[in-house]
C-alpha cells in the first residue's frame, strides 16, 4: 500500500507536465487543504517571470489498485516567467525533524548565554550599586555618572564602528525626548530607593510595573485589559501590599520613590507607543543609545541643582570613614556604571530576538534572581509574611506575562 506523499516544487528540472491532461480539473472543483509549495531558494523567483503555470499534486494510495488514484488534487497557481528547465521535483520535509537548522541550536546557545549575562550584570550593579549609595548617599550624582559611562561607552561603539551610528531627524529628536525625560526620572527614582531601603524591597515594588502598564494603556492608548490580565495584577498588588508590611527596612521615601519610578518608567513604554508610531523607528539599541545620551545632558545640570558639586575630595574621605576607601568608592563606582548600561544593552539585544511575552517571562525570573542574591549577600532579614509577598507578587508578574496572550475572542 503506497503512502501519500506530498510534491514540493523548487527550481530544477527540465519537465512539469500534469499526468493527463483531463484529469485536471476546474478551478472551482479545486481543494486548498492538501496544496504545497516549497522553493529551496528565494533568489531564484527573482529570475522567473509571471508566466509559467505551477502544479503541486497530493495523491494517495487506493488497496484494490496498485496504481495511485488521485483522490484529492490540489492546484497552486504561480505564474511566473522564463526558463524552467532547472526546475526539479522533491519531496517535502513532513516532520519538523527534517527542517530543523543547525542555526537554531546556536541561537538557542546566544539566547541563553544573553539572558545569563543579563542576569549576571543586574546582579552585580545592585550589590556594587548599594555599596557605593550606602557610604555616598547622593543619587542623582551617582545616576548622572552611570549615564555619563553608558555615554562614553556609546560613543566609543560608534567611533570604532562596532554599531552603525544612527542619523536622528528632528522628527525623531521630538519624539525621543519625552522618551528620554522619562527614563531619567526612573532610573534616579530607583537609585533614590535603593539608597533608603534594601535592593529586595525595591524590586519587590517594582513588581507592580504590570499595573501601571495597564493602568496607562487605558488611559492613554484606550486599550482595555482582558479578564485574565485584570485578574493577574490581584496578586501583584496583594503581594507588594504584603511585602510592605511586614518590611523590616520600610521607609516612605524608599516605598514612594520606588512606586514612583514604576510610574515614570510604564509611561515611557506606553509613550513610547504613542510617539514613535508615526516615525520611523530605530532599532533597539540605537534607540536605547541616544535616550541614555540625552538622559545625561539632562541630569548634569540636575544633579548639581539638586546636590551641589559632591565629587570633591572632602566628600570623597567622608565616604571613606564609613567603609569604602576612596579606591574602592571608586572602582565600584565605575563597575556599577559599567554593569548599569550594558544589562539594558544586553536587554535590548535579547529584546530583538524574542518576542515581547518572553522577555517579559524573562524580567520576571531576572527580578526573582536578583532578589535572592541581594537577601543572600547582603543578609536582609526576611520573614515568613515578607517572603510570602514577595513570592505571591512574583508569581502575579509570571501571571500577567501569559495572560498577555490569551487573546480576546471577537464579539
Amino acid at each position: 500500500m503506497m503512502q501519500g506523499t506530498a510534491l514540493a516544487l523548487s527550481p530544477s528540472t527540465s519537465f512539469l507536465k500534469p499526468p493527463c491532461r483531463n484529469s485536471i480539473p476546474k478551478p472551482s472543483q479545486l481543494s486548498a487543504s492538501t496544496s504545497l509549495i516549497q522553493l529551496d531558494n528565494l533568489t531564484c523567483v527573482r529570475r522567473l517571470s509571471w508566466q509559467t503555470l505551477f502544479y503541486t499534486f497530493s495523491s494517495s494510495s487506493s488497496s484494490s489498485s496498485s496504481f495511485p488514484s488521485f483522490n484529492k488534487i490540489s492546484a497552486s497557481f504561480l505564474f511566473l516567467s522564463g526558463r524552467y528547465d532547472n526546475l526539479k521535483v522533491r519531496a517535502a520535509p513532513e516532520s519538523a525533524e527534517e527542517a530543523s537548522n543547525p542555526r537554531g541550536m546556536v541561537k538557542t546557545l546566544q539566547l541563553g548565554a544573553l539572558f545569563g549575562i543579563w542576569y549576571l550584570l543586574n546582579i552585580y550593579f545592585n550589590i556594587y550599586n548599594k555599596q557605593v549609595l550606602k557610604v555616598y548617599p547622593f543619587p542623582a550624582t551617582m545616576t548622572a555618572f552611570q549615564f555619563g559611562c553608558g555615554t562614553v561607552m556609546i560613543s566609543l561603539m560608534w567611533a570604532f564602528n562596532l554599531y552603525p551610528r544612527p542619523n536622528i531627524t528632528r522628527s525623531q529628536l521630538g519624539a525621543i525626548v519625552p522618551l528620554a525625560v522619562a527614563h531619567t526620572m526612573g532610573n534616579l527614582l530607583t537609585n533614590i530607593s535603593l539608597g533608603k531601603v534594601a535592593v529586595s524591597f525595591t524590586h519587590t515594588i517594582k513588581a507592580m510595573e504590570p499595573f501601571f502598564t495597564v493602568l496607562f494603556s487605558a488611559l492613554l492608548l484606550a486599550e482595555r485589559p482582558t479578564v485574565w490580565v485584570v485578574f493577574s495584577l490581584v496578586p501583584i498588588v496583594g503581594g507588594v501590599g504584603l511585602a510592605s508590611f511586614t518590611e523590616a527596612s520600610f521607609n516612605w521615601i524608599g516605598f514612594s520613590s520606588a512606586m514612583a519610578s514604576n510610574l515614570t518608567n510604564q509611561s515611557r513604554n506606553v509613550l513610547s507607543k504613542k510617539l514613535m508610531v508615526k516615525e520611523e523607528s530605530l532599532d533597539n539599541i540605537n534607540l536605547f543609545s541616544v535616550i541614555t545620551i540625552i538622559s545625561f545632558i539632562l541630569l548634569v545640570p540636575s544633579a548639581i541643582l539638586l546636590e551641589g558639586v559632591k565629587f570633591t575630595p572632602a566628600y570623597l574621605h567622608s565616604a571613606a570613614r564609613q567603609g569604602l576607601n576612596i579606591r574602592e568608592l571608586c572602582v565600584r563606582s565605575l563597575l556599577a556604571g559599567f554593569c548599569f548600561h550594558t544589562y539594558q544593552q544586553v536587554s535590548y539585544k535579547i529584546l530583538e530576538m524574542v518576542s515581547p511575552v518572553t522577555h517579559s517571562v524573562g524580567n520576571c525570573v531576572k527580578r526573582v534572581v536578583v532578589i535572592v542574591s541581594s537577601v543572600i549577600i547582603f543578609q536582609t532579614p526576611v520573614s515568613p509574611i515578607n517572603s510570602l509577598g514577595t513570592g505571591l507578587a512574583l508569581v502575579g508578574v509570571f501571571l500577567y506575562s501569559r495572560a498577555k496572550t490569551i487573546k480576546p475572542k471577537p464579539n
